[in-house]
């Protein structure tokens, strides 16, 4: 069963200090979300984090983490996923296409390897550059080569893949034994009127924009993902609280909690 979680960078500008971030996981709760992604929050001490966690119901089965504590501080941030009870830890991005996928294998792949060692799943988040193509293959594909499935998983974000001109249905079913963790997020092409022209790349609440989630949720259930994190990066000027409920809302009414 695939349990929806609301991604905190959704809200990161209520997550600047502990207090906001406290109210904004209750505020969370209180929606119905059963977990929670901590991305883009304020520093926190782990063991307050998982008490705040506990106190609303929630659990965090998956982080970003910065590139240079995985790297230099990997002993450190295994601990601190030990008392989240978060086993899926995750990297924002690499930096593409500024670097190689040679680079991240060098970097990245001991990193990806003690993690499995130790019980952990390294996660690896695509924006929209993953899918383009270097001499006629493309990154994802590389990156998928470069690191054995046990060791490297993939939080596709579904509204980035679109962007990538990528199907994200199709790619939730080729991931399929290593994709655990997806974020749906949707894409709106709406006409303004003050610039009269069409934007494609905005993002919306799920349910309000163009996104085939029919198909994405019946290929992520056969690809045997766990976690669905709703995430919006921009809510252009409205409450993210209000955008992740109207995004529970529209997901609650296809019979996922």
């Amino acid at each position: 069963m695939m349990t929806l979680g609301a991604q905190l960078y959704t809200a990161h500008a209520l997550c600047e200090t502990t207090e906001g971030l406290a109210e904004t996981l209750a505020r969370v709760a209180d929606i119905g979300y059963k977990t929670v992604q901590v991305s883009g929050v304020c520093p926190y001490d782990p063991a307050w984090l998982k008490e705040e966690l506990d106190k609303n119901g929630l659990a965090c089965p998956l982080t970003h983490i910065a590139k240079a504590d995985l790297m230099e501080k990997t002993d450190e941030v295994m601990e601190n996923h030990r008392i989240l009870d978060c086993r899926y830890v995750g990297l924002g991005g690499f930096g593409f296409p500024h670097v190689t996928v040679e680079e991240m294998r060098e970097q990245l792949l001991p990193v990806a390897q003690k993690l499995h060692e130790n019980g952990f799943y390294f996660m690896y988040h695509n924006h929209h550059y993953e899918f383009g193509r270097e001499n006629g293959e493309r990154i994802i594909d590389k990156i998928l080569s470069a690191f054995p499935a046990e060791v490297l998983g993939v939080t596709l974000d579904t509204f980035w893949a679109q962007v990538g001109c990528a199907d994200p249905a199709e790619w939730v079913s080729k991931l399929k034994g290593r994709i655990p963790c997806l974020h749906l997020k949707d894409g709106l092409y709406e006409y303004n009127p003050e610039e009269k022209s069409f934007y494609c790349i905005k993002m919306a609440p799920v349910g309000e924009g163009n996104m085939n989630f029919s198909r994405i949720l019946t290929a992520a259930e056969a690809a045997g993902t766990e976690y669905l994190f709703v995430e919006q990066d921009n809510c252009y000027g409205e409450d993210p609280i209000d955008c992740l409920k109207r995004s529970y809302t529209y997901l609650h009414s296809l019979g996922l909690q």
